[in-house]
Formats: C-alpha cells, structure tokens, sequence
C-alpha cells in the first residue's frame, strides 16, 4: 500500500518530496552531529532509555488492525486515528535516535529561550509525512504545528538543516514503510506544511513534535484533529512514561515498560497502548471525591508555574507550587503528596488516574497554543475527566493558533471539579482585591 501511495504524494506534495526507490545507494549515512554547543546545555534534551526498543512492522499491522476494529464499532474517525498513531510512533523513534547520536548537539533557541532540537523540527516532519500518507484525503492539508523554517534559511544554518536532512531520511529508510527521500528544499518544504492558522471550519491537525524539552525525563509528541473547530481526536507519545503508575514523589516510573501510547476519540472513550505495540487498554480518570486525598500534578520545569513563593511557604511546601495553585491547596485542605512529571505527559497520567488534579497558571500575559493542549484534554475528557478555564467554560480550540481563556487551566475528575474550580475562583479573587490599590 505504502509503495502505492508513494506515487500519489511525491506529485501532490512534490514540494516536499523526492519518491524513489528504496535501494541502499539512497541510504542516508549514519547521523554524526558535532558537539558545537556548550556543556550548560545537555540537560535542555530529555533522556532516552538505554536500549529503548523500537516499534516493529508487527506494531504496524496492529495499528490498522485496529483501525478496522474501530470502524466496525462505529468509531468514525478510525482511519485517522490509526494513522495519528503511526504518525507520532514514527516521531517517537526519530527522538529516540536524537537521544542516541546528538546528546549534545543540535540545539537552538526559540524566541521565549526554550530550545528547539533537531527532534523537534524532524518530529513535525515525519507527522507530516505520516498524515499525508496514511489520512484519508481531503480538500487540502492543514496542520497547525509549533516549528517553522524561518531559522533553518537563515545563513549559518546549512550544517544542522543538513543534520535534520540525514536524520529524517534515516528514520524513514530505517522504518521501511515508505519509498521516500526529502531533499534540504523538501526538508523546509515539510516544516512550512504546519503553518496553518487553524479554525472553526474545516479539518486541522494540530501538533506539538516535543512538549518538554527544558528538563525532566517526561516529554510528549501531541497530535489532535479538529473538525469544525472542535477536538475530535487525540494522541499523545510519550516515550519515558512508565505504562504502570508512576511515582507520586520523584515522577520516577513503577517498573513497568515504558513507552505508553495515549489516544481518544470523541464518544469512543480513552486508550493506552505500548509504544513497541501491546494491545490497547480502556483507561479512566481516578474516581477520588475528596479533595483532601486528591493528589496535584506539578511540573518539575519552573518556567511553566508561577513558582514566586517566600522562603516560609516554600518551608511548609517543599515542591513549590505557584501561588494560585498552592492557594487552592490550602483551600482544599489537600494532605496528598504532589505528582511531579512534565509536559502533556501530565494529561495521559491524568487520564489513567496516576493523580487526580492539574491546575495550570502561567504568567500574565503568556498566550497558550492550542498545541499544547488539544490532544491532551481530549484525552482525558474521554477518560471521563473535565478539562476548563478558570470559569468552567470549555476550551475553545476553534479560533486560530492560541487559547483565548479566562486565567488558567483546571482537569480533574468530575466529583472533584464543583469544589476544585470554587478553591480556584475563590483564590483568584483574594489575589485580584490585595494587588488592588483600593
């Protein structure tokens, strides 16, 4: 099928693409990047297991075995679920390989300091690939993805665009499934493919290639689809989650394999899977109503929480949550210890009841992206969980590449939600009345 399809992309998207053979003259050399970046920067790139093994043509055929499986259970958007699935599987091994060859290289800075690897924009790339080959067609293609060319054309950044280049080639020649060769013009091609503004009409992917990259071992590739300016589908990849519970204390993971797979889609509940392709698993937000018991998830990369607090607090609460945040912890009475884990990892261990409450209040001013989010709160509101703004309205993913939303973020379970978005309001009022001059 893939060699089929081949043909049909290289002339649809020949942007993008060279089609070709796949005999061994094309294949790229192996990946060797110079560790042209200072020390102070190893620890911007999340850590990989040793030997993390890889997804197998077998974990393939599950994927569209279950995409039949889906169909005949009424589920409408199987075709595009079990390529999102391939899609951020592929994405997932490209990390892994990134890990392995470039610990300390190929980083650069974003405009707000976090880094961008050569696994972010190589990320997007093979997502996009994935979809167009695997998605079934539409008028046009549409992806609202964080990366774009802008930096890789500039002068000086011929050696990493060729990086990327040998790094995207390699995975797919490795992976055997497509026929494919970009070229560095098809390389830049690709990224510019997630430009998209998004919308309340029509069909959007919308992608995160790496959420959680700053520090900490967690990290997710986060890939939804919106129809009609709604969250219809989610998957998150997250290669260093324990597919067991993990750790209340140290984020750490029980033993279990790692390598979890999270997918929803609307009304047909939430899943996770072993990234090496183990079969499927329902999964549900825990059913705590207490919120004394009710566990908060906290991340360990500061830049995200309003961490602000005076030395006394920090005394009485060692993790450092931000003030909103640890205010609706008092208000809550919460005794329960925090989960620390980053990125839209947080969602998936939301989801599978790893904690049961995950407030996010970033700083005034700061504009979420819908990347960061879209998959994750489908996700967990399938699990049967809640996700709003500090309102309780739903979010809306409907109006381009930004979250227009009332203060912050709350998810929890649904017993917890009335008393949890009261804590929330409640503190925000305090704080708003003593920065009042009046």
């Amino acid at each position: 099928m893939a060699a089929a399809r081949v043909g049909l992309v290289s002339v649809s998207v020949s942007h993008a693409l060279h089609a070709s053979s796949s005999s061994p003259s094309l294949r790229p050399p192996r990946l060797r990047l110079p560790p042209y970046l200072p020390r102070h920067h190893h620890h911007l790139l999340p850590t990989f297991p040793p030997n993390y093994p890889r997804p197998s043509s077998a974990a393939a055929a599950r994927l569209r075995a279950s995409a039949t499986m889906s169909q005949a259970a009424g589920n409408p958007y199987a075709a595009e679920l079990a390529a999102a699935k391939k899609a951020v599987t592929l994405a997932a091994r490209l990390c892994q390989a990134v890990q392995k060859d470039i610990l300390q290289s190929g980083v650069q800075s974003k405009a707000d300091q976090s880094p961008v690897t050569v696994a972010d924009y190589g990320s997007q790339i093979l997502v996009s690939l994935v979809l167009k080959m695997e998605a079934p067609a539409s008028s046009s293609f549409s992806m609202v993805a964080e990366e774009d060319s802008e930096e890789l054309r500039k002068e000086g950044a011929e050696e990493i665009l060729e990086n990327i280049t040998e790094l995207v080639n390699e995975t797919i020649v490795d992976d055997g499934t497509y026929s494919i060769y970009f070229s560095k013009e098809g390389i830049l091609s690709a990224i510019d493919d997630g430009k998209s503004e998004g919308g309340p009409s029509g069909r959007h992917w919308v992608l995160d290639p790496i959420d959680g990259t700053k520090g900490g071992d967690q990290y997710a590739i986060a890939l939804a689809l919106l129809d009609e300016g709604k969250v219809v589908l989610g998957v998150l990849a997250c290669p260093n989650l324990s597919l067991g519970s993990i750790g209340n204390l140290n984020g750490g993971s029980s033993g279990d394999q790692v390598g979890a797979l999270f997918s929803a889609t609307i009304g047909c509940g939430a899943e996770v899977e072993s990234l090496q392709g183990s079969p499927a698993q329902k999964i549900s937000v825990c059913s705590i109503d207490n919120p004394v018991e009710a566990s908060f998830f906290e991340s360990y990369e500061g830049a995200h929480s309003l961490r602000d607090l005076t030395g006394s607090i920090a005394e009485v609460h060692e993790s450092y949550l931000g003030n909103l945040v640890f205010e609706c912890w008092q208000k809550l009475g919460v005794q329960a210890p925090p989960v620390r884990i980053d990125s839209q990892a947080k969602y998936g261990a939301l989801a599978r009841g790893d904690g049961a409450i995950y407030l996010r209040f970033p700083h005034k001013g700061y504009r979420e992206k819908i990347w960061d989010h879209a998959a994750g709160s489908i996700v967990v509101t399938e699990a049967g969980g809640l996700v709003t703004d500090a309102s309780g309205n739903d979010l809306d993913f409907s109006k381009g590449r930004f979250l227009d939303l009332d203060t912050g973020i709350i998810a929890t379970n649904k017993q917890l939600m009335p008393s949890l978005l009261k804590a929330v309001q409640d503190a925000i009022k305090e704080q708003n009345q003593a920065a009042s001059p009046l």
